[in-house]
Order: structure tokens, then C-alpha cells, then sequence
């Protein structure tokens, strides 16, 4: 009598598992490619503003406004001193792709009402849709936007506006007139509150919180205003220093407040507590400050005291990024040639998600148009190959970058010490066929746009003898029960009785048949047949008959030969269990 001796749930599931990993495994073609790479003359992902364009078609800019709904670039100007015959001040709107100017609003109302030609020294709001709130001398408050024949405006009662900024509500503006802090009407100018400090003349307003921030350089100190009770309710003493201030900003998205103080920027925290102070290592002071939310970052622009017989002054200015969390460098710094504090403070404006930056520079006369670029970062490496001669390769190679990066394939015959371009070899995924002369040679993919490049990490290649077979050995097996024959590496595959496994070569390829679920050597036709290896790229067939490659390295994926026929040992040593575990035992 023949007992059968039956698979445990445990073994069969340990055998399925076995059988799982090693489909899984072929049919992802190869090993996950890591990122990996390195950086050349500057690190992966490094950011770097660029000078691309400098506009001089708005007389010498005061303030600078990119209006978040229409686009458009608000410029509030004076007249350039040197150019006779012509008078630029006024309200100009710009083209910011290449400072066409679309219109010029240069009339105004005086103290009487009387239009006239206005200077605008600085830009408070933007207009829903467009358009623009502007400070004009004295004491104007004006509103215009492009197209626009004439400005509208009114005079605050009182001494001149020293400093302005959007109201708490969309009729009101607030205006600092020396350390009078006052929320006024800005169709008529006419007062609505009003308070008092000890010293200052410049603020800024953190609309989120309810609070201004209102610095009182003489004193060395800010006065933390609640727009609410409109009183005082805290003091923050400011570093000693020469009594130099640059501006006061609040950052929008945290509310931290950032004063530029002689040679460098003090910042506190919404609370008022101190974050950090950022110095711009040289004589340079910090005269302007912008935002993005979307980047987290700050831009500080710093102008040099444009007197050369000053120790460390070189007539140039900066623009210095930094991360708002934590003040670090975001971005390396950019020298602005000739941009001084002679002729007036520089202002900055961020377009969102901080693709172009805005400088104005009073003493030229120009509007300086900068591009954010960032350096190529490998997101992904080729791998090592190894393959037949005659086999092809492929490579594939990505990486990120602003703009995007252009690519070329290196190799590398002295295991990496030289390199050499690749004729043709331009895009991101490299093919070619593997000669014998190319074994140990090295690829990379080289990435480059105008922040800097990028190098993948070098992928070794192994080219082997060409296989001599046409599929790497086995025969196919047939569903009456005959088996396989064995490929190069391992015997004839066994044939067993219909409903019998059979055992099968080692590393040949032979197909499977209709009996068996996984191809190899032939059981019966309703055997469970887990036969000899998988030689060919599309000769292992589940639960049908097989065909044998021609191949043998699964050329198409990429896959080497070597990483499948170990795939494939394992699964003959799964098949290796199944068929001791079915295998009938005989009695005396």
C-alpha cells in the first residue's frame, strides 16, 4: 500500500512564499536604483539667484510692488537728476518679463486738490484686481492703477508721513507720522484713531496677529502696538548701535519682525523674543526685506555706504535668502555691482514661490531682475550590469533641477580616474550593444543647466562570453509525463508518473508544459511539475507550454544574466522540496 505523505500548512506556505519572491523579483527587472550621485562645483540642489535682466524705464525707483492678482510690476519713482528734458517720477506699472513699461500715472492732487506732478516714494497695498495704495510727498495718500489718466488722493492733516501700511480694514490705511501712529480714512484722509509712542518713525504691520511693531531707533527699542485697544502693550529692546535703521518688516506667514540695524538684521519672534541676528559680513547695511510663503524664505537686500574711502566699502551691494525658521543661508549670495545708499534706500520684490526677485538701485537708476536656478540633484543612479556579449544595455539616469538640466553619458576605462563623454549619448536613458572589450568599464550620467552639475554614481559593467546555445539548455517537456532534458550545469530532468513531480536540470532552461504550473521539465498533466532553472527571458511559462528563449540575459529589462539564474536556483531548490515532500514511500 502507497501512503502519500501530504504538505503541512506550514511548509506549503513557507514553499508559496519561496516561489513569490522569486517571481516578484524577475518581474521588477532588477535591483532599485539609489539617487546616490555628486555634486560638481557646487552641491546638489544648491540654489543660486542669477542676474537675467536690468530694466532703466522708471526714473529712480523708490519702491517696488508685484501686484498678486494682475502680475504686473508697481514702480514708484523720482526723477533721475541727470536726465535733462524728461521727468520720470511718478507711478509706473511694468511688464516684469522685460520692464515694458504699459503706463505711467504721474498726476496727483496736491494739499488744495490742485492735480499735479507727483513723485511716489512708496507703495503700501495693492488694489483687489490691480492697482495700487501710494505714499506721495508730503503727506498724499494716493490710489491708481494701470491706465489710469490721474491718480485719486488726499492729504493727512498733520506733519509728513514717515511711514505706511494697509489698514485693518479695506477703507483704512495706517500712516506713521513721526512716532503718531494714526488708522485714517483713505478716501479722505480724515483721522480715526491715533496714538502717541516715545520715539520712532517707521513700523510694520502683522495683519494676521493684530499687532505693529513700531522701532524707535533713538531708543534702541520696538514698542509692540495691540491695533484693537490701539495702545502699547510691550517693549523690545533692540542691540546697541549707531542708531542706523534700514526698515522694519514683519514676515506674514510666522510673524516674526526683521529690523535691518547698521551692519545687520535682528529678528524676534511673534512673541517678541529674540530668534537670531544675521550679519552681512562686511560694511554693507541691509535697506530692504521681502517674503515668500511658499519657499519659507526671506530676501534682504544690502547696499554699500557708496563712500569707498570707508574701511570695507566697494561701491557693491548684495541680495542675501534666508530660511525664515531658522535664518540660515537658503540660497548663496548675490553680488549687485555699484548698488550704494548715496542716492537712496534699494527695494525688493518677491514674485511667489521665489521665482524671480526684483532690485531696484536709486544711484543707477535700474531695476535689476534676478532668477532663482537650482543646481542638478541625481534622483536616480544606473546600476552595475552584467551581461553576455552581444547582449544590449541600458541605462537610465534622472535628476532635477531649474532650469532643467541638460545630460551626457560618461565612461570610464581606468576604473574611474578618466572620463570621457559619450558621442550622441544625450538623453536620459543610454542603449548599446555590450562588446568584450567593454567589460569593467564605468558609466555615469553627467547633468548640467546654469546653477551647476550634477554626476550620477558610476555603474561597473561585466560583459561575459556569449552563450554557445540558443536558450541556455533544456528542451520543452511534453504533457505525458516525459521530462525536460537538462541544460548545461545539471542532469537530465527525471520524468514521473501522470500526477508526479518531476526533478530538473540545474541550469537550463526548459520549458514548462500544460501539467505544471511553472515551467521546466514535464510532470504529468495534472502534476505539480517545478522544474529545471529559467534559462530563457520568455521561456518560463505558469501553467502552459514554454518556448525557449534565444537569449538567455532577458536583454529587453535590462537584467543580467546573472541575477536571474539566481532567481532561478531558488526556485530549484523549492522544487526540490516540493518533490521530496510528494515523493511516495514504498513499505516491506
Amino acid at each position: 500500500m502507497t501512503h502519500r505523505h501530504p504538505l503541512t500548512p506550514g511548509r506549503a506556505g513557507a514553499a508559496s512564499a519561496v516561489l513569490a519572491l522569486v517571481l516578484a523579483s524577475a518581474a521588477a527587472g532588477g535591483p532599485v536604483q539609489a539617487a546616490g550621485g555628486e555634486g560638481g562645483d557646487v552641491p546638489q540642489g544648491a540654489v543660486v539667484y542669477r542676474a537675467t535682466a536690468q530694466f532703466a524705464t522708471a526714473g529712480r525707483v523708490r519702491d517696488l510692488l508685484l501686484h498678486p492678482d494682475s502680475e504686473k510690476l508697481y514702480v514708484g519713482s523720482d526723477d533721475l537728476p541727470e536726465t535733462t528734458g524728461s521727468d520720470e517720477s511718478g507711478l509706473h506699472v511694468l511688464e516684469p518679463a522685460d520692464g515694458t513699461v504699459r503706463s505711467t500715472i504721474s498726476q496727483a492732487p496736491g494739499p488744495t486738490g490742485t492735480v499735479g506732478r507727483r513723485a511716489v516714494r512708496q507703495l503700501v497695498a495693492p488694489l483687489p484686481g490691480d492697482g495700487a495704495v501710494f505714499v506721495y510727498p508730503l503727506r498724499g495718500i494716493g490710489t491708481a492703477k494701470d491706465g489710469d489718466a490721474a491718480a485719486a488722493g488726499a492729504w493727512v492733516p498733520g506733519g509728513p508721513v514717515t511711514d505706511a501700511a494697509a489698514g485693518p480694514g479695506p477703507s483704512t490705511v495706517l500712516v506713521a507720522q513721526g512716532s503718531v501712529l494714526s488708522e485714517i480714512d483713505l478716501a479722505t484722509a480724515a483721522v480715526r484713531r491715533s496714538v502717541t509712542l516715545e520715539g520712532g518713525n517707521r513700523f510694520a504691520y502683522d495683519r494676521a496677529r493684530g499687532t505693529v511693531w513700531f522701532t524707535d531707533l533713538g531708543n534702541r527699542r520696538m514698542y509692540r502696538v495691540d491695533l484693537a485697544a490701539f495702545q502699547v502693550v510691550a517693549t523690545v529692546e533692540l542691540p546697541a548701535g549707531d542708531g542706523f535703521g534700514g526698515f522694519t518688516e514683519v514676515d506674514p506667514e510666522t510673524g516674526a519682525v526683521w529690523v535691518g540695524l547698521d551692519t545687520s538684521v535682528v529678528v524676534h519672534d511673534a512673541a517678541g523674543r529674540r530668534m537670531g541676528v544675521i550679519e552681512g559680513g562686511g560694511a554693507d547695511m541691509p535697506r530692504a526685506a521681502g517674503f515668500d510663503a511658499a519657499t519659507h524664505e526671506a530676501f534682504v537686500v544690502w547696499q554699500d555706504s557708496g563712500d569707498t574711502s570707508q574701511p570695507g566699502s566697494d561701491d557693491n551691494g548684495a541680495l542675501t535668502v534666508h530660511r525664515t525658521r531658522d535664518l540660515e543661508e537658503a540660497a548663496k549670495p548675490v553680488v549687485l555691482p555699484g548698488n550704494h545708499a548715496q542716492l537712496g534706500s534699494a527695494a525688493v520684490a518677491v514674485q511667489p514661490g521665489g521665482a524671480a526677485v526684483f532690485v531696484s538701485d536709486p544711484a543707477a537708476g535700474r531695476i535689476t531682475r534676478l532668477e532663482r536656478s537650482m543646481s542638478p540633484r541625481i534622483t536616480r543612479s544606473p546600476g552595475d550590469r552584467t551581461v553576455a556579449a552581444g547582449a544590449e544595455v541600458l541605462l537610465t539616469a534622472q535628476a532635477e533641477g531649474t532650469p532643467a538640466p541638460t545630460v551626457v553619458w560618461q565612461v570610464s576605462t581606468d576604473t574611474g580616474r578618466t572620463w570621457q563623454a559619450v558621442p550622441g549619448a544625450t538623453s536620459a536613458t543610454y542603449a548599446f550593444k555590450a562588446a568584450t572589450a567593454d567589460n569593467g568599464r564605468r558609466y555615469r550620467a553627467e547633468f548640467t543647466n546654469d546653477a551647476g552639475t550634477g554626476r550620477t554614481d558610476p555603474a561597473v559593467l561585466t560583459v561575459t562570453a556569449a552563450d554557445a546555445t540558443t536558450g541556455g539548455g533544456g528542451t520543452a517537456g511534453t504533457s505525458n509525463g516525459a521530462g525536460g532534458s537538462g541544460g548545461a550545469g545539471g542532469p537530465a530532468a527525471s520524468a514521473g508518473p501522470d500526477g508526479a513531480a518531476a526533478t530538473g536540470g540545474g541550469a537550463g532552461a526548459a520549458s514548462g508544459s500544460t501539467g505544471g504550473p511553472v515551467g521546466g521539465s514535464a510532470g504529468g498533466a495534472s502534476g505539480a511539475t517545478v522544474g529545471g532553472s529559467a534559462g530563457g527571458a520568455s521561456g518560463a511559462t505558469v501553467g502552459g507550454k514554454g518556448t525557449t528563449s534565444a537569449g538567455g540575459a532577458l536583454a529587453s529589462t535590462g537584467t543580467a544574466v546573472a541575477s536571474f539564474a539566481g532567481a532561478a536556483l531558488v526556485l530549484t531548490a523549492a522544487g526540490w522540496v516540493l518533490v521530496r515532500r510528494t515523493r511516495p514511500s514504498r513499505t516491506g
